[in-house]
């Protein structure tokens, strides 16, 4: 008998740790395949790089891919290595040309400043100049930037040389006294370059016309396959912001390792060149709609 109570608890034992561990398999398939996020060293991103060190991305099994150009976030969504892809409206407009169903769905922010021209030349300078060497990602934003620039003073466009450089070779560029240098670059790559000796000569913060959105895009059929993930993904990012500005100084620990050689002052700093816009007005999605953004697929 004592025997055959033994033999019964053992069955039992066995059949609780089957059943849960079927159920826990069975939690873990909800998201089972991983999805990627390209993505590059941005402030407006430090959102994802948080998430990723708190490990809230861990429960929706998604993972980060960070590159050293905006240029190159797209192509690895574009080549498939990505599922998401964090851009402006330059590279989602360049990504749409290949993959007509790629749509914003999450917008994270406004560039206010933290897109910029840096020069070793004062702005009259650059104005007389017969010839400039203009240092820029040339298939991103930066290109928008610096036709916006050229426009805004009425530069002739022969007298410039573009140079096509990703932000990490363009970070190690030093002032030449001979030459007449326009840098066209972003936070949190400034710091490096402001430091060498290039001083400011234009900003998102004035620019003439132009206005830059960071958002996550993805197709239009994986939104709708894993809008609940995605939803998620959007409260996990709508957290990170919120802990971020309640402690910016605490989060520098977490989100620096993304973002280059920076300091602490200099991380902080950083964020006054953007304004987040996660959660957007009525009034700036009927501003940014022409840009491509249908506020159909923005998840609120």
């Amino acid at each position: 008998m004592m025997g055959k109570r033994v033999l019964f608890t053992k069955v039992l034992l066995l059949f609780i740790l089957l059943l849960s561990g079927c159920t826990s398999d069975r939690d873990e398939s909800i998201y089972s395949k991983t999805l990627k996020i390209s993505t590059n060293s941005w402030i407006g991103y430090a959102p994802l790089y948080y998430a990723k060190a708190k490990g809230y991305l861990k429960p929706l099994n998604i993972e980060l891919i960070v590159n050293v150009s905006l240029a190159e976030a797209a192509d690895i969504y574009l080549i498939g290595n990505a599922d998401i892809v964090s851009a402006t409206q330059h590279e989602y407009k360049q990504i749409k040309k290949s993959i007509p169903d790629t749509v914003p769905f999450i917008l994270l922010d406004r560039s206010n400043g933290g897109d910029m021209i840096l020069s070793n030349r004062s702005l009259d300078t650059i104005k007389k100049a017969k010839k400039i060497d203009a240092y820029l990602e040339i298939d991103s934003i930066n290109a928008d930037m610096l036709q916006d620039f050229i426009r805004q003073y009425d530069l002739n466009i022969s007298r410039f040389n573009f140079i096509n450089k990703d932000q990490a070779q363009i970070a190690s560029l030093a002032p030449e006294q001979k030459k007449a240098m326009l840098i066209v670059t972003y936070a949190p790559y400034d710091v490096k370059l402001r430091k060498a000796g290039f001083s400011l000569l234009s900003s998102t913060r004035n620019t003439h016309e132009l206005v830059v959105i960071d958002a996550l895009c993805t197709r239009k059929t994986l939104l709708q396959r894993d809008k609940t993930r995605l939803m998620a993904l959007k409260k996990v990012i709508d957290r990170s912001i919120k802990e971020i500005e309640a402690d910016k100084k605490g989060s520098y620990d977490l989100v620096s390792g993304y973002l280059g050689d920076i300091n602490s002052q200099d991380y902080l700093d950083a964020f006054k060149g953007i304004k987040w816009i996660n959660h957007p007005d009525k009034d700036l999605l009927k501003c940014i709609e022409p840009l491509g953004y249908n506020k159909e697929y923005i998840l609120p």
